[in-house]
């Protein structure tokens, strides 16, 4: 009888590893695929893309800080990199019309 208890707790054991090895491989493809997705939708252009609305926000929002790199989607949305006078890098979004947003 004892041998049939620790075969089940074996059993229970090895099917918990899989599991949970599973569900870490789940949320590690779930990682890539977002990532993915939002390095595959934005795609690096110049800075002369830019419509006069955006430029408009930019120097209202930003005044002290630099333009480090300009990426634009499908859509007309343009994902900025912006150094702030303090030297750290901050990502923003804005549309074509110049309204900011967040990416989801």
């Amino acid at each position: 009888m004892k041998r049939i208890g620790k075969s089940w707790i074996i059993a229970l054991s090895v099917m918990g590893m899989a599991v949970q090895a599973r569900a870490k491989e789940d949320r590690v493809k779930h990682v890539v695929a977002c990532y993915e997705a939002i390095s595959e939708e934005f795609k690096k252009v110049s800075a002369s893309e830019l419509t006069p609305p955006v430029i408009d926000e930019l120097l209202k929002e930003y005044p002290t800080s630099k333009l480090a790199a300009v990426y634009k989607n499908d859509k007309g949305e343009f994902k900025l990199i912006m150094v702030l006078q303090s030297g750290t890098r901050r990502t923003v979004f804005i549309d074509a019309h110049g309204n900011w947003f967040k990416m989801k």
